[in-house]
């Protein structure tokens, strides 16, 4: 079972957060002011975190930073009112893993959770690797297998934004708030769809097993296992 430390003094967010995690198998523990939500994640060593960024006591951020002083690498979801790039980017730059704007949907946060528990402890690696797919993060090359991939700018932020998360369904709003820095989802565009169609063509050639594939009505996925 996975332990979710929760800092957040907001008790009605708290108890929605806390409900849905427990209703899906998760350990969650509480706090509900930084200095205590620092001296909880010190002493108990969760798997994963969700910190809101305004906090009593000790701000939210400030308290990640205390933990990557201290080489705490757990898992950071910020939770945060501020939606604006700078702010999403500072959160993100103190140390955060991932960032998401109040109001938010608890299946969103819910997916977000699960997804850094999935990623490997140190994600700073140069290349990463998902079956047959190489990305070169610094030479920012593509491979499958032997075969070159062209890839535009945001073709290559989208390939790794997805091997850094294979076997996770990602939504189109958190593709458009990760990849493309939305500050909100529109009613109806069809951007993502356009996008992962081009990429799938470069990705998958003929002949190739599928490795992008679309979740009806929740997503797309990227997996290297049939």
């Amino acid at each position: 079972m996975n332990r979710i430390l929760l800092i957040e003094d907001d008790a009605e967010t708290a108890e929605a957060i806390v409900a849905e995690l427990a209703d899906r198998g998760f350990e969650v523990h509480w706090a509900a002011d930084g200095v205590d939500g620092l001296h909880r994640a010190r002493a108990s060593s969760p798997d994963a975190m969700i910190v809101d960024r305004m906090l009593p006591g000790m701000d939210g951020l400030t308290v990640i930073e205390a933990l990557r002083n201290d080489q705490v690498r757990t898992p950071v979801l910020v939770l945060s009112a501020l939606g604006a790039v700078d702010d999403r980017v500072r959160g993100l730059r103190m140390g955060g893993d991932d960032y998401l704007t109040k109001p938010f949907a608890i299946i969103e946060l819910v997916a977000r959770i699960e997804a850094l528990l999935r990623r490997p402890i140190d994600s700073r690696e140069t290349i990463l690797h998902v079956g047959p797919l190489e990305l070169d993060l610094i030479e920012r090359t593509a491979r499958r297998g032997e075969r070159r991939l062209e890839l535009l700018p945001r073709e290559f932020r989208l390939l790794e934004y997805m091997m850094r998360r294979n076997d996770q369904v990602l939504t189109r709003a958190m593709l458009l708030e990760e990849v493309w820095n939305y500050k909100f989802v529109p009613a109806t565009t069809n951007l993502i769809d356009v996008h992962m169609g081009r990429l799938r063509h470069k990705v998958d050639g003929p002949g190739e097993v599928p490795l992008i594939h679309n979740v009806r009505g929740s997503g797309f996925v990227l997996r290297s296992r049939q």
